[in-house]
């Protein structure tokens, strides 16, 4: 194209991804806009702390400028970077143990509706159930249900295709389903 007429903007995060690996920062930023509220809000989740989040947030972007490169293209670019934030989190959190402040707020004194959910899901039928899952279909139910992940993020977290992952979730709920009746 001509000066005049510059070329389009790379409109896929993957393309924004490649191009931010050749410099461009543009590309970066745009990246960076598409991602980072959705980023963040789950990291809110997860974490308690307001400033916490923030530095994790900045840390992952700053991870993803740096390894760009790396990215081979398979997978979403989203569920990459939400796998770069998950382990900076994870890293910040260990770093910071014994304060409970960093627990997402609990709005309410009483258990949330989640929260007894999780209990009855761990000690009753359900969780003996969950218990004798093989553990590959453990995995996949924890990542997708617990960590509120689509597919495609659990498969890019996990390293396996999509198929393999609705494959996995279709035969944890038969076993559950037999198990349960």
């Amino acid at each position: 194209m001509s000066p005049w007429f510059p070329s389009p903007p790379p409109v896929t995060d993957a393309e924004l991804l490649k191009a931010s690996a050749a410099g461009d920062d543009a590309s970066f930023a745009l990246l960076y806009r598409r991602n980072a509220g959705l980023i963040k809000g789950r990291l809110r989740r997860r974490c308690g702390d307001p400033e916490l989040i923030d530095e994790v947030l900045q840390d992952t972007f700053l991870a993803v400028w740096r390894s760009a490169h790396r990215w081979n293209g398979s997978g979403e670019v989203q569920a990459w970077i939400w796998g770069i934030a998950v382990r900076r989190l994870a890293d910040a959190l260990r770093s910071h143990l014994g304060r409970p402040d960093l627990l997402p707020p609990v709005v309410e004194d009483r258990p949330s509706a989640e929260e007894e959910l999780l209990r009855d899901v761990r000690y009753g039928d359900v969780g003996q159930a969950l218990s004798r899952l093989a553990p590959d279909l453990q995995l996949v139910l924890r990542v997708t249900v617990e960590q509120q992940l689509t597919t495609r993020e659990a498969a890019e977290l996990l390293g396996i295709p999509q198929g393999t992952v609705k494959t996995r979730m279709m035969r944890a709920r038969a076993v559950l389903r037999h198990s349960l009746t």
